[in-house]
Protein backbone atom coordinates (compact mmCIF):
# COMPACT_ATOMS: atom_id res chain seq x y z
CA UNK A 1 0.00 0.00 0.00
CA UNK A 2 3.03 2.27 -0.26
CA UNK A 3 2.09 5.63 -1.73
CA UNK A 4 -1.66 5.19 -1.23
CA UNK A 5 -3.82 6.89 1.35
CA UNK A 6 -5.81 4.66 3.66
CA UNK A 7 -8.79 5.55 5.73
CA UNK A 8 -7.77 4.54 9.21
CA UNK A 9 -10.20 2.91 11.55
CA UNK A 10 -10.61 4.81 14.77
CA UNK A 11 -9.94 2.46 17.65
CA UNK A 12 -11.38 2.90 21.10
CA UNK A 13 -7.85 3.14 22.51
CA UNK A 14 -7.10 6.09 20.25
CA UNK A 15 -10.25 7.85 21.47
CA UNK A 16 -9.41 7.26 25.12
CA UNK A 17 -5.84 8.51 24.71
CA UNK A 18 -6.93 11.57 22.69
CA UNK A 19 -9.59 12.54 25.26
CA UNK A 20 -7.16 11.99 28.16
CA UNK A 21 -4.40 14.06 26.54
CA UNK A 22 -6.77 16.86 25.58
CA UNK A 23 -7.98 16.92 29.19
CA UNK A 24 -4.37 17.14 30.38
CA UNK A 25 -4.69 13.96 32.44
CA UNK A 26 -2.17 11.21 33.06
CA UNK A 27 -3.29 7.59 32.94
CA UNK A 28 -3.06 7.54 36.73
CA UNK A 29 -5.30 10.60 37.06
CA UNK A 30 -7.88 9.12 34.66
CA UNK A 31 -7.74 5.88 36.62
CA UNK A 32 -8.44 7.76 39.86
CA UNK A 33 -11.36 9.69 38.30
CA UNK A 34 -12.97 6.55 36.88
CA UNK A 35 -12.00 4.11 39.65
CA UNK A 36 -10.30 1.88 37.07
CA UNK A 37 -6.84 0.37 37.32
CA UNK A 38 -4.15 2.37 35.51
CA UNK A 39 -2.79 -0.78 33.89
CA UNK A 40 -6.22 -1.49 32.37
CA UNK A 41 -6.38 2.03 30.94
CA UNK A 42 -2.90 1.50 29.47
CA UNK A 43 -4.01 -1.79 27.89
CA UNK A 44 -7.10 -0.11 26.40
CA UNK A 45 -5.00 2.74 24.99
CA UNK A 46 -2.52 0.27 23.48
CA UNK A 47 -5.35 -1.67 21.87
CA UNK A 48 -4.45 -4.88 23.70
CA UNK A 49 -8.08 -5.14 24.80
CA UNK A 50 -11.13 -3.01 24.03
CA UNK A 51 -13.54 -1.63 26.62
CA UNK A 52 -17.30 -1.99 26.28
CA UNK A 53 -19.10 0.91 24.61
CA UNK A 54 -20.49 1.95 28.00
CA UNK A 55 -17.00 2.02 29.54
CA UNK A 56 -15.58 3.90 26.55
CA UNK A 57 -18.24 6.59 26.91
CA UNK A 58 -17.68 6.86 30.68
CA UNK A 59 -13.90 7.25 30.18
CA UNK A 60 -14.37 9.95 27.56
CA UNK A 61 -16.89 11.75 29.76
CA UNK A 62 -14.47 11.62 32.71
CA UNK A 63 -12.19 13.70 30.45
CA UNK A 64 -15.10 16.15 29.99
CA UNK A 65 -15.81 15.14 26.40
CA UNK A 66 -18.69 13.23 24.89
CA UNK A 67 -18.73 10.58 22.22
CA UNK A 68 -21.55 10.75 19.72
CA UNK A 69 -22.58 7.32 18.50
CA UNK A 70 -24.97 7.16 15.62
CA UNK A 71 -26.27 4.33 13.50
CA UNK A 72 -25.72 5.03 9.79
CA UNK A 73 -26.32 2.91 6.72
CA UNK A 74 -23.22 0.97 5.66
CA UNK A 75 -22.02 1.86 2.17
CA UNK A 76 -19.57 -0.63 0.67
CA UNK A 77 -16.86 1.22 -1.23
CA UNK A 78 -17.32 4.45 0.73
CA UNK A 79 -13.90 4.17 2.38
CA UNK A 80 -12.29 3.68 -1.03
CA UNK A 81 -14.06 6.77 -2.42
CA UNK A 82 -12.99 8.80 0.61
CA UNK A 83 -9.40 7.61 0.16
CA UNK A 84 -9.40 8.69 -3.49
CA UNK A 85 -10.80 12.09 -2.51
CA UNK A 86 -8.05 12.53 0.08
CA UNK A 87 -5.48 12.31 -2.71
CA UNK A 88 -7.06 15.28 -4.51
CA UNK A 89 -6.03 18.86 -3.84
CA UNK A 90 -8.48 20.91 -1.76
CA UNK A 91 -9.29 22.97 -4.86
CA UNK A 92 -10.15 19.86 -6.88
CA UNK A 93 -12.33 18.55 -4.03
CA UNK A 94 -14.29 21.84 -4.04
CA UNK A 95 -14.68 21.64 -7.83
CA UNK A 96 -16.05 18.09 -7.56
CA UNK A 97 -18.44 19.12 -4.79
CA UNK A 98 -19.75 22.09 -6.77
CA UNK A 99 -20.20 19.91 -9.87
CA UNK A 100 -22.19 17.40 -7.82
CA UNK A 101 -24.42 20.19 -6.48
CA UNK A 102 -25.06 21.47 -10.02
CA UNK A 103 -26.05 17.95 -11.13
CA UNK A 104 -28.48 17.68 -8.21
CA UNK A 105 -30.11 21.01 -9.07
CA UNK A 106 -30.74 20.10 -12.73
Amino acid sequence: MHGKHRISVVRSGDLIREARLRAGLTQTELAEKTKKDRSVIARWEQGVVAPSVETLISLVRACEFDLSLELVRYEPGRAERLGKNLMLSPERRVQRYLSALEREES
